[in-house]
């Protein structure tokens, strides 16, 4: 804020009027027409004085500051005391019609997205039949050869008989046309399949191709990089190993490790989840941009027609022309148009595995072709019976539906 004031000096020339009242009994001489003539234009006379403006500067203090702040404080504390009957009404209001509309437009969103209930002729049944019998025939075609930790079926276990007191040894092979990884551990006298896979860096058994070389070792189990903080002591218990072993068969001469120092674990396995990962038994996520669950796999009660329904797989909401990707790598073996899947790829991934992508607007992939995980193969629609935009998704294992969240990853 700026003060101004005004104070005399001597030496500026800033002129600020004053009047001075003349002496008027000096003018009684002057006839009286004459007398208010000199009363109205010349009874005062202008004589200057000089001032100048000067800015009065406001001193900025933290104290001062702090006064005025809490003024400001606490005027809105009692705006808020005073009030606060009002403004807990009005926050409720809004509260309130916010979760409101956000239900409606959820609600309208679910039900615009989401696929109503089939009422199929005789004709759509033997269509689902038709397509049922398609995954079962794949399922024979594809016999899993190996369990779930990845142990080799149909073996006699007997064959199978280590000898952990012997060094590890290591022989090269090239794999050739047609070679399996269960085929190539059983040619050279393995039982579980995790130790090729752990001794190459497999990431993908699937991609396993002619003229790749492998590294084989003459006995079960997987290798282990040495970390900081290891002991023999902590890598027997964490890795449940025998000790001995464990020595024998790496020629261990004492106790003392290296970090990144590569040991051999005879007898062990990996675990579940990097099998699942090397196998391709981990699937991903159809789609990757912005989506919304919109029905999820088995019983439900249809949001439209308000009866039970048993849902083959799981739907995922989101604008047409949004890219399908292969969930794993495989080979794709129908592609077609369906009077309730509408346009939909089946991919067969092998070891018992297919996919099935429904509604799409367009097919890219074509029949035959191998694809890998996350290759483009088609775009989200809404055709055959869907009332929204959205892709419907299933999984089958060994020729039965399971929900396709249990291996989604």
């Amino acid at each position: 804020m700026e003060i101004i004031s005004y104070v005399q000096n001597q030496q500026e020339k800033r002129a600020f009027p004053l009047f001075i009242k003349r002496n008027v009994q000096s003018l009684k001489s002057l006839n009286k027409r004459n007398y208010h003539a000199e009363i109205n234009h010349s009874i005062y006379t202008i004589n200057e004085k000089e001032f100048t403006a000067q800015k009065v500067n406001y001193k900025f203090s933290i104290k001062s500051f702090l006064i005025e702040t809490g003024k400001k404080g606490f005027d809105f504390y009692n705006l808020i005391k005073n009030n606060i009957k009002k403004i807990s009404i009005s926050i409720l209001i809004i509260i309130t019609f916010a979760s409101s509309l956000y239900f409606v437009l959820n609600r309208i969103s679910y039900n615009k997205n989401h696929t109503n209930q089939l009422y199929m002729n005789s004709e759509d049944f033997l269509e689902i039949e038709r397509l049922n019998s398609l995954m079962e025939n794949f399922a024979l075609e594809n016999t899993t050869q190996y369990d779930e930790n990845g142990n080799i079926l149909n073996i006699d276990v007997s064959d199978f008989v280590p000898n952990f007191r012997e060094p590890v040894s290591y022989n090269n092979y090239t794999v050739k046309k047609g070679d399996t990884i269960s085929g190539i551990a059983k040619k050279f006298g393995l039982y579980n399949i995790s130790t090729l896979i752990s001794v190459n860096d497999i990431g993908n058994v699937r991609q396993l191709a002619a003229g790749q070389k492998l590294k084989i070792p003459s006995l079960d189990g997987i290798v282990y990089t040495v970390k900081k903080g290891d002991s023999l002591a902590s890598i027997v218990k964490q890795k449940n190993v025998k000790l001995e072993d464990l020595v024998d068969v790496n020629e261990l001469a004492n106790e003392e490790l290296t970090v990144n120092q590569v040991l051999f674990l005879p007898g062990v396995g990996l675990d579940s989840v990097a099998l699942k990962s090397a196998l391709g038994d981990l699937f991903k996520l159809p789609i990757t941009a912005k989506f919304r669950w919109s029905s999820p796999y088995g019983s439900r009660i249809d949001p439209i027609a308000n009866v039970q329904s048993f849902h083959t797989g799981v739907d995922m909401a989101c604008p047409t022309g949004t890219p399908i990707l292969a969930s794993m790598s495989g080979k794709i073996t129908v592609t077609g148009v369906s009077r309730v899947y509408g346009n939909y790829v089946i991919i067969d991934h092998g070891n018992g595995y297919q996919t099935l992508y429904a509604h799409m607007s367009k097919i890219i992939a074509k029949k035959g072709q191998w694809i890998s995980q996350g290759s483009r193969i088609g775009l989200v629609g809404s055709t055959g019976y869907s009332t929204g935009s959205h892709l419907h998704f299933s999984v089958y294992k060994n020729g039965k539906m399971i929900d396709p969240m249990s291996v989604l990853k």
